[in-house]
């Protein structure tokens, strides 16, 4: 079996409000850690960033690591983006498994309305006195919170996962994974063969967030995707990038 170096991205990215506060999402980079982990009891070489270095504890606390495993911890998308480019231009992997849940958006600013103006949830739109709404800029080392309203500026963020290709040169096997919510099947396998392509992906990896503990799907397999249990996600990844 040809050894292969991989890096894996696992658990979420925190955007900044202030110093002390920040926006992320509810994953634990359980399943990263669960693919990193099969990957060196299969004898590959492994980088894992992550956001959680405590998963790799808690779902193997007796595992014995050698020098084929490596672990990076981050916490911020500049640093999941700084970590993720340094490695894919100078780490010659074989395979990237990028199942980090990163922020789609970065806080951009803080902002409360000016006296004169004011927000109509009913109507859905500006009130003000003078010509022109007005904001005040409260950005700081810790916003206030003496403020009857925060208002956050949320600017998209530029997906990681395109960038793997162009700019970075990755040539490798490259998965990507995928989370949707109130949809069934069909329409999962449909949008996540969309996001392959659009991402230039080999595997893809999807779920549902109502069946994220039960199954998902894996593909494409010989033309077409599988419904996997959770339990075996890590295993049968592993094996496709083995073989496939």
């Amino acid at each position: 079996m040809l050894i292969m170096k991989c890096l894996v991205t696992a658990g979420n990215t925190l955007a900044p409000i202030d110093s002390v506060r920040g926006i992320t999402n509810i994953f634990s980079g359980r399943t990263g850690a669960q693919i990193a982990l099969e990957l060196h009891r299969k004898g590959h070489d492994v980088v894992l960033l992550t956001s959680r270095p405590e998963a790799i504890l808690e779902l193997a606390p007796n595992a014995v690591f050698n020098s084929r495993w490596q672990v990076i911890p981050y916490r911020f998308y500049a640093e999941l983006e700084h970590q993720m480019r340094q490695h894919i231009t100078d780490g010659q992997f074989n395979a990237i498994i990028h199942s980090a849940a990163v922020s789609d958006y970065l806080c951009a600013g803080a902002y409360t309305p000016a006296p004169d103006t004011h927000f109509d949830p009913a109507q859905k739109q500006w009130l003000c006195i003078s010509s022109k709404g007005r904001m005040i800029d409260v950005a700081a080392g810790k916003v206030k919170s003496n403020h009857d309203e925060l208002w956050l500026r949320l600017t998209k963020a530029p997906k990681l996962i395109d960038q793997v290709r162009s700019p970075w040169g990755f040539s490798g096997k490259l998965v990507k994974f995928k989370l949707e919510v109130g949809v069934d099947r069909q329409r999962l396998e449909s949008v996540a063969e969309t996001s392959r392509l659009q991402s230039q992906a080999d595997l893809m990896v999807a779920n549902t967030l109502e069946g994220m503990h039960e199954w998902a799907i894996l593909g494409p397999v010989k033309g077409q995707y599988l419904q996997v249990p959770r339990t075996e996600l890590a295993r049968r990844l592993v094996t496709e990038l083995e073989t496939g």
